[in-house]
């Protein structure tokens, strides 16, 4: 979803927001202080600890654990491991040794994917694949003369259901267009996706099967990257909602071209059948990857609101009713795509710490302390 590396539309705002500057930011964040025990977290970040790196090297993000808490699904694009763009892998975390080793790959080495999710039972995964559009990685889009980020919305994007063998054994969409960002129920009844099979990027839910469809939002603008509460009573996304007439006309012609621009958006909340839909956030800039803390009574999520180049993506977290925001990482560039394990005691995110002034996006798993 979400938001990608370089492609998550589900994804990675940050990759888009910084080409330029952002080896310069990622050394200025290397030098920032470290603390005791755990050399990887900031001073700040009091919710973290015994914090372990996972990958050594590419753009590796949207890790989502498995129902028993034991394994990682994750999308890359590491080129040591022969990708050019993004793939879709999983691995053992009590045993995997990344830096020796190239996890397993799930998906089927063709087209592009984004946003894994472990299904019920944890022997198979759900995801997101071009490759019945075509073997090859399809192109990212240019850039336009006004130098505005945009993100590809491919139509050939399809979920499917496989083992963790990497054989597809479902196809669970099949609309003309984009369908992708699936994430499942913790009761594993359900999956939510965003499609455009409507004329706009709306959530939709259907059946762990992928029966009983149904619409979930409807008010023009990007709809993506939900996730259910623990009890899966709920859904918190994304949004990018167009207000004025020429935002209106912008949006609904970019997304002719098959783009959208991701540059402004809040979190939203709603019941699983898209009642009591309102805005949570208000803070300007590009608020997303949100997830329920375990309690179900917060949202952590992604933000570059407090940055003052752009560029800047930290965690936060904020109570269901929109009070008490309080800012969770401090990496100088880039924290995003966070889960907490099933049980809450950890938390698996993406970070640009620790990467020798690279371009590197890793996989950091702590101990969560509330």
């Amino acid at each position: 979803m979400r938001i990608t590396l370089p492609l998550i539309l589900a994804g990675l705002l940050f990759f888009a927001a910084c080409s330029a500057p952002k080896k310069e930011a990622a050394k200025e964040a290397d030098t920032t202080t470290r603390t005791g025990a755990d050399s990887l977290t900031y001073p700040q970040e009091k919710h973290f600890k015994n914090m372990r790196q996972l990958t050594f090297g590419g753009d590796n993000a949207e890790a989502y654990w498995s129902f028993d808490n034991k394994k990682i699904v994750m999308q890359s694009n590491y080129a040591k491991w022969g990708l050019n763009c993004d793939q879709i892998f999983y691995f053992d975390l009590a045993t995997a040794n990344m830096q020796a080793q190239q996890p397993a790959m799930v998906s089927t080495g063709k087209g592009r994917t984004t946003c894994a999710y472990f299904m019920p039972g944890d022997t198979t995964i759900v995801y997101a694949s071009t490759h019945l559009g075509g073997d090859e990685c399809p192109p990212e889009p240019e850039r336009k003369p006004d130098g505005k980020y945009l993100w590809p919305i491919y139509r050939t994007y399809d979920i499917f259901v496989a083992d963790l063998q990497g054989n597809i054994i479902k196809q669970l969409t099949d609309e003309p267009g984009y369908d992708a960002e699936a994430t499942v129920s913790a009761q594993g009844d359900k999956i939510v996706f965003t499609s455009d099979r409507s004329g706009d990027l709306e959530l939709y839910t259907m059946d762990i099967d992928g029966s009983n469809v149904k619409q979930i939002t409807n008010e023009l603008g990007y709809d993506g990257g939900a996730f259910f509460s623990p009890d899966g009573t709920k859904l918190i996304f994304r949004s990018s909602r167009p207000e004025t007439e020429e935002e209106k006309a912008e949006y609904q012609q970019l997304l002719r071209e098959g783009l959208v621009a991701p540059t402004a958006m809040e979190l939203y909340i709603c019941n699983v059948d898209g009642s009591d839909l309102r805005q949570l956030t208000n803070l300007g800039k590009a608020n997303w990857a949100p997830f329920f803390h375990p309690s179900g009574e917060k949202i952590i999520f992604s933000s570059n609101h407090k940055g003052k180049r752009g560029f800047e993506f930290n965690l936060f977290m904020i109570n269901v009713d929109g009070t008490g925001l309080e800012q969770i990482s401090y990496d100088g560039v880039f924290d995003a795509f966070p889960m907490f394990s099933y049980d809450g005691k950890q938390i698996i995110f993406s970070s640009n710490r620790n990467n020798n002034g690279t371009r590197d996006t890793n996989l950091f798993v702590a101990d969560w302390v509330d």
